[in-house]
């Protein structure tokens, strides 16, 4: 709350305006995901394949079948926004 009032003071409004306009931006911003939080959660995925894949296949199947896995379905990857577009 503290923080607040100092805004609130520093923007020379209401502690309740000042609530109203920190809301709005933070609903306003736009926040990218970060290469570590991506690479987390591939490592995480990762961790999860490994542990649900077939143990009667043959190492090269179970590397196979994870990197299909973790690409994505070719429909969708086109529509990623957090990955470049491929160039032509």
């Amino acid at each position: 709350m503290a923080e607040v009032e100092a805004w609130a003071t520093a923007n020379d409004v209401t502690r309740s305006d000042a609530i109203c306009r920190l809301v709005e931006l933070g609903l306003a911003a736009r926040v990218k995901p970060t290469q570590v939080n991506a690479t987390r959660a591939k490592e995480l995925a990762a961790n999860v394949i490994d542990n649900l894949g077939d143990g009667a296949a043959s190492a090269d199947d179970r590397a196979s079948r994870k990197s299909r896995l973790l690409r994505g379905p070719e429909e969708f990857r086109e529509a990623r926004v957090d990955r470049p577009k491929a160039r032509k």
